[in-house]
């Protein structure tokens, strides 16, 4: 491994091997002369070969020096080209970009949002995976994640892409036969489509008004871990959902569905994209949050 005093070192002698004399060297290294030759001998030491010839005026490398300077010049290069295509991928987004979303969403929504992305920046290379179970960034090698509600760690860095609340919501045909309830308490008695997510405690309703929260065990016949599913259900009459306003917004306003207790909040479910760190974000991840950002804002 190279580390960072070697590197100086390489870098120090490259100096020295430019210049016909030490005190040229110390000028351009803002060192006393004294101290460029106290370091070349401390190398040289180190090392266990002579690096320089040196009279009072001259300098001139040994066939050992000619090798080691042959090796630090290729070694400094090799860094400088690092650092220009690290800046390059800081500065253009390009490379390798791995997203991970959830699955219905991910499928109807994420993908097409990828699919635009990829036509405004061709040197990104995007791969999508799609899963609803828990995820580690950093574990499983994803540059950021899209999720909503809460964020799954609370180290993680995150931006909220869309603001969205949920809601309880039921088909007309469903209130019509089994009548609406008016308080939390009266859910327990109606059938309540329960969508299973993650390690979330299946059937427990949060409800709140002002400064109270009711918290209702609810139950049913049905219930899903996939979110298409008990949306449908609910459109077919079955029961009560908890849904946001991002997947039931148009039938609310069709009237295939109706807000029940609408004088009761729910914890909403924001969309964030999350991302393993705040400082020095890649181009090419900067560009997508951003993009994603500018889309849901249009949209």
């Amino acid at each position: 491994m190279v580390k960072n005093d070697n590197l100086s070192e390489l870098a120090f002698f490259a100096v020295l091997a430019r210049k016909d004399s030490l005190s040229a060297a110390a000028r351009e290294l803002d060192i006393t002369p004294p101290a460029v030759t106290k370091r070349l001998a401390q190398m040289e030491q180190r090392i266990g070969v002579r690096l320089i010839n040196r009279t009072t005026r001259t300098l001139s490398l040994t066939s050992e020096g000619e090798l080691y300077l042959e090796h630090a010049s290729r070694i400094l290069e090799a860094m400088r080209d690092m650092e220009e295509q690290l800046r390059a991928s800081r500065d253009a987004p390009q490379g390798l970009l791995r997203v991970n979303a959830t699955l219905g969403f991910g499928r109807t929504t994420i993908a097409p949002l990828v699919s635009k992305f990829a036509g405004h920046y061709p040197d990104v290379e995007v791969q999508l995976q799609l899963t609803d179970r828990p995820i580690n960034l950093v574990e499983e090698a994803f540059d950021l994640g899209i999720r909503f509600g809460e964020l799954p760690d609370i180290r993680l860095s995150a931006r909220r892409i869309m603001s969205n609340k949920r809601f309880l919501c039921a088909a007309p045909s469903y209130l019509k036969k089994h009548g609406e309830p008016t308080t939390p308490d009266e859910l327990a008695s109606h059938n309540c489509i329960v969508h299973r997510q993650n390690d979330d405690a299946h059937g427990i309703w949060r409800l709140q008004k002002g400064r109270r929260t009711d918290t209702v065990k609810v139950g049913g016949t049905l219930s899903s871990n996939d979110g298409d599913v008990v949306l449908n259900w609910a459109l077919e009459g079955h029961g009560i959902l908890v849904r946001s306003e991002w997947d039931v917004a148009r039938y609310l306003q069709s009237g295939r569905l109706r807000i029940v207790l609408p004088d009761y909040a729910l914890a909403p479910a924001d969309l964030f994209v999350f991302y393993p760190s705040r400082r020095n974000l890649p181009a090419k991840v900067r560009a997508f949050i951003d993009f994603l950002a500018a889309e849901f804002e249009t949209g």
